[in-house]
C-alpha cells in the first residue's frame, strides 16, 4: 500500500504515515494491495473470409465445405451467423458478458467512485461475521494513531445516521506488543459491557492527556497493564473485574480474531476500512473524510441490493 511516512512517538520506535498511521514492513514498503482482477480479454471472430462477401452480406446464407474423414466433401449452407453456430465461440461470449456484468457490478452505479483509486477489491472476497441481510463494515484502527482520533467525530457522525442493514465493528490493530496491549485494553472493556461509554475516553487520555497506556518498553506487557490497571480505576471501575477479563478467554479470542483479520485483509496503516470482505479503502483514497463517508454509504447501499 503507498503510505506517507513523518516520525511521531520516536521514543517508542513507532511509525506514521502523513495521513495514516503505519506500520513499517522490514524492507521499509508496506505490501501491495491485492490486484485488481484482469479485464476480460477482447474476443476476436475466428470465422473465415469469404472471397466475394463484403459486411452487406454479412448474416446472408453461405455455403461452407467441410472435409470428411474418408476424404470426401461436403458442402453446407449456414445462416451467415457462424459465431451462433460455433459452440466455443458461444461460450466465450457468454463468459466475456457475465464478466462485463461483474466489472459494472463493482461500481457503485450513479456515482463517480473508481476502483484502483477511491477503493480496491479484495480478492477473492473474504467471508463476513455478520447475520443475513447485514452488511460489515470493518475500521481498522490504534488508539495512538492521532489520524484515526480526528476521524471520530466523523464517524461518529455517520454512525447516527447509517442504515440499519449496516454493521458497524472496530478492529485494534496488533502489529507489536504495545498495539497488542491497547487492543487487550479495547476487549477488556468490550466484554465487561463498558465499551460504548469509554472508548473516547481511552482516545482522549492517549491523544489529550499524552498518557500511551503503555510503558517506555513495548514489550512489558506487565507495565502497560499497571498503567492501564490505574486509568479504569480513575474512571471508577472494579478493578477484580477489569482484570478477570483482561485475562479471560473472550479477550483472547477477540485478539485472535483481530489479528487474523488485519492479515487476511493485509492491513498496514489505519484507519483503514473494509467494506462486507470486498472492498478496502481509507480517508486518502476517498478524498477526505467525508467523502470516505460518503463512499462507505455508496459501497454498503450496492452491497445490500445484491
Amino acid at each position: 500500500m503507498r503510505l506517507h511516512w513523518c516520525s511521531f512517538w520516536m521514543g517508542l520506535g513507532v511509525v506514521l504515515a502523513l495521513t495514516a498511521c503505519g506500520r513499517q514492513e522490514p524492507s521499509g514498503l508496506a505490501p501491495e494491495k491485492a490486484p485488481a482482477p484482469a479485464a476480460a480479454p477482447a474476443v476476436k471472430s475466428t470465422a473465415p473470409a469469404v472471397p466475394g462477401k463484403t459486411a452487406a452480406d454479412a448474416g446472408k446464407p453461405q455455403t461452407v465445405t467441410r472435409l470428411n474423414e474418408d476424404g470426401s466433401e461436403t458442402v453446407e449452407e449456414t445462416s451467415g451467423d457462424t459465431g451462433a453456430r460455433n459452440p466455443l465461440l458461444a461460450a466465450v461470449a457468454s463468459t466475456v458478458a457475465a464478466a462485463t456484468a461483474t466489472a459494472s457490478a463493482a461500481t457503485p452505479s450513479g456515482t463517480s467512485w473508481q476502483e484502483g483509486t477511491n477503493y480496491t477489491r479484495v480478492v477473492p472476497a473474504q467471508p463476513t461475521n455478520v447475520p443475513a441481510g447485514q452488511v460489515e463494515v470493518l475500521e481498522f484502527f490504534w488508539y495512538a494513531c492521532p489520524h484515526c482520533y480526528a476521524l471520530e467525530p466523523t464517524i461518529a457522525s455517520w454512525l447516527k445516521s447509517k442504515p440499519a442493514y449496516v454493521s458497524f465493528s472496530r478492529v485494534p490493530v496488533l502489529w507489536n506488543e504495545g498495539h497488542r496491549s491497547l487492543a487487550r485494553l479495547y476487549y477488556a472493556l468490550d466484554s465487561m459491557g463498558k465499551l460504548n461509554e469509554l472508548h473516547s475516553e481511552i482516545f482522549k487520555e492517549v491523544q489529550v492527556n499524552g498518557n500511551p497506556l503503555i510503558g517506555p518498553d513495548l514489550n512489558n506487557a506487565a507495565a502497560a497493564e499497571r498503567l492501564q490497571l490505574a486509568f479504569i480505576k480513575k474512571l471508577g471501575l472494579s478493578e477484580a473485574d477489569f482484570q478477570k477479563e483482561y485475562h479471560g478467554f473472550n479477550v483472547e479470542t477477540a485478539l485472535q480474531r483481530a489479528d487474523q483479520l488485519a492479515q487476511r485483509y493485509r492491513i498496514s496503516s489505519v484507519p483503514m476500512f473494509v467494506v462486507n470482505g470486498k472492498y478496502v479503502t481509507d480517508v486518502t483514497m476517498a478524498g477526505g473524510p467525508e467523502k470516505l463517508m460518503s463512499l462507505l454509504g455508496d459501497l454498503t447501499a450496492q452491497e445490500h441490493k445484491h
